[in-house]
């Protein structure tokens, strides 16, 4: 098999072990929401955003420097993933230090008792050994392991979890513990695995690492803040109650935001073969379809949030429908952005996004820090749409810039973005008026049906192209 088909083969089956991956974690939020109370689901939910900001600094994103030593350091790559590991190892044993000596400070302002700490360090410990592993397996095109190791993980998640939640009577405790023991133990066993592949560590794979993976913490870390910081701003300023409510809410979001990821992933390669071919018209033409899919199924999860919500998280978290559509608007604007993000990468143009990033990530704490006091949780959601927003006009003139005036529909974008923010707020307000959204919905789902119907034989022909 050549490498154009296991590549094609292993992309398959990696975004189908994604979706099946996150749909465990979705599946398992009713029983949390319902099992635990509002308070500790939402500090697991603060929980969480720490870790997913601390695990920037902690951890480095070592797995990015992959991508080009996979070809420079060929014949000793698994010495490289050893050493950058051994890397991974020395920073996490600094942060420990570093977190302990200044116990106190930390457990005051992240709102985390000082063993939920220690357990995120814990876990970032192994995590970088399953990250490489998976990436280095991405990277031989061997799917078969990177998809068993990320099941591994989410069922054995998912099952602990919730066995733990249902058993110990500090519930949060059991699911935080939970969230970790899966990733320990394999991480343990994949320690072992690099210790006898890559035999050396060499210090010097650290000056070859650190140049590059320290330019995208500022990019990371602001994109994580714009995405996290508006839960651990609600416990500070609000409660845990409300950071449980808000956090089912983008729970549910999650679900465009795996269609978004998903899609690009197949979007941005076959947008790179054509912008190396220069045909701009054929960029144009799909490009709008794409904008017009993506933004007609983002209306229709807005339409039925009050139904999901309550299969996730009954009536105890109901009032969470008020901030979905926000969050779907939100994930339009995500997915708007990362078609600029594309040609940005396409062209190695990077300082840009993290400018963006950071603008926008400052822009919602000011936001949020004005308005969550004052307004509620509620808030949050509409500061992050205007973060988002901020990310995509960023974009949008980055690659004007760059000469791609042509290749997407300007008018086009501004125009949904216009006409997003109307529809979020009339959803909201048909969320009092139960009847006419039912119709709308029957309606909505008519037309989806009449289109799939309609262009039955384009998708058939396009899966038997990508197949």
């Amino acid at each position: 098999m050549n490498n154009n088909s296991k590549a094609l083969k292993s992309g398959i089956w990696y975004t189908l072990s994604s979706f099946l991956v996150k749909s465990i974690g979705f599946i398992t939020t009713p029983i949390f929401a319902r099992v635990m109370t509002k308070k500790e689901f939402g500090l697991y939910n603060n929980y969480t955003s720490w870790l997913a900001i601390i695990t920037i600094f902690v951890t480095l994103n070592l797995e990015s420097t992959l991508i080009s030593a996979r070809y420079d350091y060929e014949d000793e790559f698994d010495s490289y993933i050893l050493s950058v590991l051994s890397l991974s190892v020395f920073s996490t044993c600094i942060w420990f230090a570093i977190f302990n000596i200044f116990g106190d400070f930390f457990v005051g302002y992240f709102n985390l008792d000082r063993i939920y700490i220690n357990a995120i360090l814990l876990y970032l410990l192994f995590l970088p050994a399953v990250n490489l592993f998976q990436a280095r397996e991405r990277y031989y095109f061997e799917y078969k392991k990177t998809v068993l190791s990320s099941m591994f993980i989410s069922i054995g998640t998912a099952l602990l979890s919730v066995i733990l939640v249902c058993v110990l009577d500090d519930r949060l405790f059991g699911r935080v513990v939970g969230s970790i023991v899966p990733t320990v133990l394999l991480g343990v066993v994949l320690f072992v695995f690099f210790l006898i592949k890559g035999k050396k560590i060499k210090v010097a794979y650290w000056k070859y690492a650190l140049p590059i993976c320290i330019p995208f913490i500022p990019h990371l870390l602001s994109l994580n803040l714009l995405n996290s910081m508006d839960r651990v701003m609600i416990t500070k300023w609000c409660s845990a109650e409300d950071n449980a409510t808000y956090s089912l809410a983008y729970t549910c979001g999650s679900i465009v935001t795996l269609l978004l990821v998903s899609l690009n992933s197949a979007f941005a390669p076959w947008l790179g073969e054509k912008l190396k071919e220069e045909l701009t018209d054929e960029i144009l033409k799909v490009s709008r379809i794409y904008i017009y899919a993506f933004s007609f199924l983002a209306v229709g999860i807005m339409l039925v949030a009050p139904e999901v919500l309550y299969i996730l998280g009954g009536k105890a978290y109901f009032d969470a429908k008020y901030v979905m559509t926000p969050i779907a608007m939100g994930c339009v604007c995500q997915f708007l952005y990362s078609m600029f993000v594309n040609v940005e990468q396409f062209k190695k143009k990077t300082v840009g996004m993290a400018i963006a990033s950071i603008v926008a990530a400052l822009v919602n704490y000011i936001l949020n820090y004005i308005f969550i006091p004052r307004v509620g949780y509620l808030a949050a959601a509409y500061t992050t749409l205007v973060g988002y927003l901020c990310l995509l006009f960023i974009h949008m003139f980055l690659v004007y810039r760059l000469g791609y005036k042509d290749i997407y529909d300007y008018k086009l974008i501004f125009l949904v973005v216009i006409i997003g923010i109307i529809t979020t707020a009339l959803v909201s307000l048909l969320y009092y008026i139960s009847i006419i959204r039912y119709i709308i919905i029957v309606v909505y789902a008519t037309i989806f049906v009449v289109l799939i119907i309609k262009n039955k034989d384009k998708i058939i022909s396009y899966i038997k192209k990508k197949t």
